[in-house]
């Protein structure tokens, strides 16, 4: 059975996008994922702990037939394999990748939650997901992400990146 998945990337450490670009990478050479779609990359400014740099964000849609664990399994190897180290909670990193959503389905794993807890209430996730989907349905919520999009208070602060004005400041 083919899975249509959405996964959440963010880097703030180095050369963001090539973080970003090299965990794309990683997951199209991954048998049985098929890259979809892709948002634009947008930067934002950190969550939780803000003494850091600023991240770059995007979300990818895959098509797979990898059970939601085994999507876990590579997002984490991928994250393993771009040198992420787990240390301060919401804290800097090279990447990030977290499953948003997998199918219509809801799910508490041992250390997978979907649909993603807190995606709804940020915006450098929704702003994103808008992009590629602004029509998927939100059933828990009753909204498409159009409408989650539409209510979010701090939607300003996700940027489109553009690397020329980043490296003038």
């Amino acid at each position: 059975m083919m899975h249509n998945v959405y996964i959440a990337l963010g880097s703030n450490i180095g050369d963001r996008e090539d973080h970003l670009e090299k965990a794309i990478q990683l997951l199209e050479t991954q048998d049985e994922m098929k890259l979809i779609k892709r948002s634009s990359i947008y930067e934002t400014e950190p969550v939780g702990y803000v003494n850091q740099q600023s991240f770059l964000n995007m979300v990818v849609n895959i098509k797979t037939t990898k059970t939601a664990r085994e999507v876990l399994d590579v997002t984490q190897s991928v994250e393993h394999h771009c040198g992420r180290e787990r240390g301060i909670r919401w804290g800097p990193r090279t990447i990030d990748l977290d499953i948003l959503l997998f199918d219509e389905e809801k799910m508490m794993l041992e250390n997978l939650v979907i649909p993603h807890p807190r995606m709804w209430e940020r915006a450098f996730v929704i702003v994103p997901l808008m992009e590629i989907h602004p029509t998927l349905y939100a059933e828990h919520l009753g909204q498409t992400i159009q409408e989650v999009y539409d209510e979010l208070p701090d939607k300003e602060g996700v940027r489109i990146w553009n690397p020329q004005t980043t490296a003038k400041k």
